[in-house]
């Protein structure tokens, strides 16, 4: 699904990201409620970049946002693994830096493949084509996965993170055979 958003551009670069786990759901722009296999998911686009709820069948719950959080003195990780009740969650985030040509392509392609997939939920900012935000989900082998994308079209960054939330999986116990 592919949105205007009715608001100013907020986020006025990479560095002013932050990222927040368990935060309280904050005011949506657009949001897109899905449900993959049993797991409740809702994408949410806010006026300084997203959130995502999921709640499982359960009761386990979990909320990401990155976003610019006034006050906030967690900056964007590199990567996070964080157990959260039952589940596994692991965050990965990249800032790449693109040629104004090489944006444009990109944030075409990106835009285009969030906007037709049934998962996925971009807003593109006022002002400029190319200054958007956009999530997609999926399910795969009892693991939620949502990639986002942040996209700063005057400095020419596009912000990439990946997320997994699953189920912790106990390690399997090696026996001691008599042998």
């Amino acid at each position: 699904m592919l949105t205007t958003l009715n608001t100013a551009y907020t986020d006025t670069r990479a560095a002013d990201l932050a990222w927040a786990l368990g935060r309280e759901p904050l005011p949506a722009l657009a949001s897109l409620d899905l449900e993959l296999a049993g797991s409740r998911l809702q994408l949410r686009l806010l006026g300084a970049s997203h959130q995502v709820l999921l709640e499982e069948a359960d009761g386990g719950s979990c909320s990401e946002t990155v976003a610019c959080i006034p006050g906030s003195s967690t900056p964007l990780p590199l990567g996070v693994a964080k157990r959260v009740g039952d589940w596994e969650y692991e965050f990965a985030a990249r800032v790449e830096l693109l040629t104004p040509g090489s944006f444009a392509g990109r944030a075409q392609e990106l835009l285009a493949l969030v906007a037709d997939h049934p998962h996925g939920l971009a807003g593109v900012f006022p002002g400029s084509p190319h200054a958007f935000t956009a999530l997609l989900a999926h399910r795969h082998e009892g693991q939620v996965h949502w990639r986002t994308w942040h996209a700063y079209p005057q400095d020419g960054q596009l912000v990439a993170t990946r997320t997994r939330v699953g189920v912790r999986v106990p390690a399997p116990q090696l026996s001691s055979s008599g042998a």
